[in-house]
């Protein structure tokens, strides 16, 4: 079952769901929006010519555009952004999140394959953004950008997302893959 806005508002009162920093005006009628810190993790494709999942990455560097303000998207470019929210996942609710499609309509992807989330997750989200567009898009730091959905299941599951080895447990700035981790 899908929550609506009531659902979601009686599952952050009960404190079972948890965001931060949390406002009514993000609240929509199915879903709660998120929006975009100030730190992106950019690849440095010029310091590589391969990535070998086995290994750690090499080629990032994280940026913090909170003095600036804003951060150039450029055309093809594949960034990795993290939400100004930290949100936690009761064990019998499962989300997912999607981009605004106001962004979408600019040619802006905001979640490439990861959009979701387990119960029990706990931190912040990083958003896999790349620009389909063919100029830059300029984004400001804590706009909307993105919402997330939420799906109560029909038990609790029998473990939460931070029982297994989960490798983004608790997360704050944007993370890089840790696909390697698994070899």
């Amino acid at each position: 079952m899908v929550l609506s806005d009531v659902d979601i508002k009686r599952e952050i009162d009960k404190g079972d769901l948890v965001i931060s920093p949390y406002s009514d005006e993000s609240i929509q009628p199915s879903s709660y929006d998120l929006h975009i810190g100030s730190k992106f993790i950019v690849f440095d494709n010029h310091n590589t010519d391969i990535i070998d999942v086995k290994l750690e990455p090499k080629n990032t560097r994280i940026i913090d555009v909170k003095d600036k303000g804003y951060f150039i998207v450029h055309p093809n470019n594949f960034i990795l952004g993290v939400t100004m929210e930290k949100i936690k996942i009761p064990r019998y609710i499962v989300s997912r999140i999607e981009g605004k499609s106001s962004i979408g309509r600019l040619g802006l992807i905001i979640h490439a394959t990861a959009g979701y989330i387990d119960p029990g997750f706990e931190g912040t989200l990083t958003l896999e953004m790349f620009n389909l567009s063919s100029v830059p898009i300029k984004i400001y730091v804590g706009m909307k950008i993105a919402q997330l959905s939420f799906f109560e299941m029909k038990s609790p599951s029998s473990k939460i997302y931070g029982e297994y080895k989960n490798k983004y447990q608790g997360q704050v700035d944007p993370t890089e893959s840790m696909l390697w981790k698994n070899f």
